[in-house]
């Protein structure tokens, strides 16, 4: 008779090969697949709800940000709650919200209250994407970790790819609301396998009250500066903005050991730099994200299906190189595996500024996106590795919680700042010669980050951090 997950011990890691440790990945995947598979699947849908309610450029990136702005702003909550009342719960309570979430999404009569909707699907995001990372980095032996971090990538990846063509179906056949309502089903089979499989796992060290209040000052500190970013010209919000971001960085020094962020945690630098390679390049990928399905179908012409079906090769190759990327990164060190994945990933941005009018699938599409699909499968693995590997086991939730909200902070601002500073605003998605202009500018913009981020990780990440020895 299986041992249900409750009777396990916090302590007793669990090796990848066996079925319990199948089954934990499966639930890991399926969770972090369920925040992905929304984000990719709303970008195909964003030209049809865009005239459906009537909203200008602004409107479809608030539609974005809304989600973006309160997951990156709570999910470090939301790694801190797992730590101290259960990973496993607090993953279960958000994949049950941001189903609620996705429901009202689905049934927004007009932008306003779709905006606000997002806005409620990332607290469910913030409360289940840290659980997936923290539950793998707890539950599995640590000679596996790597692997097991690099198949959760690969497979996890394959949700972020296979959304645009699931949505561009759902948009063709049944229309744009159905971009939030698939996400109920995906969440009833969640919560099954995590009651059924996945053990539970905690900081028996997590004392101390909760940092509320710099929860509070991360979110509205990124409120004020998405605000100001997009509606250009608006300079007082972004003012009170920097502002509250400045406090919040005070708030979070001076109530250490119980801050919100750890700052002990940035003392080794190599997770310092890791997180800042992760702003710059997610940063770039989220403006590629953002606008690379709208241009296919705006500027391309493109139909929703086809334009969903562009980003099929980062499937493939996400689920064929991710898990091998990790046992290379764990042989050779992060530090070349992360800059050549980085630098190949920009290349790609480069070959899709070259996307416009008339182009052509098999000439310009299909060798831009697998190039992106190669440098990313080389590169998220073993970032994602080395974040989990330099911070201490039992504060697996918090370092993956900084990881993604670093990542979520970066897409952000890229979202809110990059279309204005290159012309996309007004009702810029309705006139395809000003759109294919802003895109192409943005895809050299979002290249040059990457470079940049290359660079940084080439001369921070010298040693082999994943090197961890025999077994414990």
């Amino acid at each position: 008779m299986t041992d249900r997950p409750e009777n396990l011990r916090t302590n007793d890691h669990i090796e990848l090969k066996s079925a319990r440790g199948r089954w934990v990945l499966a639930a890991t995947v399926l969770g972090s697949g369920l925040a992905m598979l929304d984000s990719t699947v709303v970008n195909v849908a964003l030209p049809f709800l865009g005239a459906e309610l009537d909203a200008n450029m602004a409107g479809l990136q608030w539609t974005i940000n809304a989600y973006t702005l309160t997951l990156a702003g709570l999910i470090l909550l939301g790694g801190s709650l797992g730590d101290r009342y259960g990973r496993r719960t607090v993953f279960l309570i958000g994949t049950v919200w941001f189903a609620v979430a996705s429901a009202l999404c689905g049934l927004s009569p007009n932008i306003e209250f779709l905006i606000a909707a997002r806005a409620l699907q990332g607290i469910g995001g913030a409360l289940l994407t840290p659980g997936s990372l923290a539950i793998i980095q707890a539950s599995f032996v640590r000679h596996d970790r790597p692997r097991a971090v690099g198949a959760w990538s690969g497979l996890g990846g394959v949700a972020s790819a296979i959304g645009p063509l699931l949505g561009g179906w759902m948009v063709q056949t049944a229309g744009w609301r159905w971009a939030f309502l698939i996400n109920l089903p995906f969440a009833v089979l969640i919560v099954f396998v995590t009651v059924r499989h996945v053990p539970e796992s905690k900081d028996p060290q997590a004392t101390g009250r909760f940092d509320v209040l710099g929860a509070v000052l991360a979110a509205l500190a990124l409120a004020g500066i998405t605000y100001g970013l997009i509606q250009k010209g608006v300079s007082i919000p972004l003012v009170a903005g920097l502002a509250l971001g400045t406090a919040f960085v005070i708030t979070e020094i001076r109530r250490s050991p119980d801050a919100l962020v750890p700052v002990g945690l940035f003392r080794n630098h190599v997770f310092s730099a890791v997180n800042v390679v992760t702003l710059i390049m997610y940063a770039a990928m989220g403006v590629v994200f953002f606008l690379l399905v709208v241009q296919l179908q705006v500027v391309s012409g493109f139909s929703p299906i086809v334009a969903g079906l562009a980003m099929l090769p980062t499937t493939i190759l996400m689920m064929l190189l991710s898990a091998r990327a990790g046992e290379l990164a764990k042989r050779v060190g992060p530090r070349w595996p992360m800059t050549i994945g980085i630098l190949v990933a920009g290349a790609g941005f480069l070959w899709m500024s070259t996307i416009g009018f008339h182009s052509s699938y098999p000439f310009q599409v299909l060798p831009a996106v697998t190039v992106f699909g190669l440098g990313l499968s080389g590169a998220v693995a073993p970032l994602t590795a080395t974040v989990l590997a330099t911070a201490e086991e039992r504060y697996a939730g918090t370092a993956s919680g900084i990881n993604n909200a670093v990542a979520r902070t970066g897409s952000l601002l890229a979202v809110a700042a990059v279309p204005p500073l290159v012309g996309l605003v007004g009702d810029a998605f309705k006139n395809p010669p000003v759109f294919d202009a802003g895109f192409r500018m943005a895809m050299l913009i979002s290249a040059g980050m990457m470079v940049v981020a290359a660079l940084i990780t080439f001369v921070t990440i010298r040693t082999n951090v994943l090197d961890t020895g025999d077994d414990d």
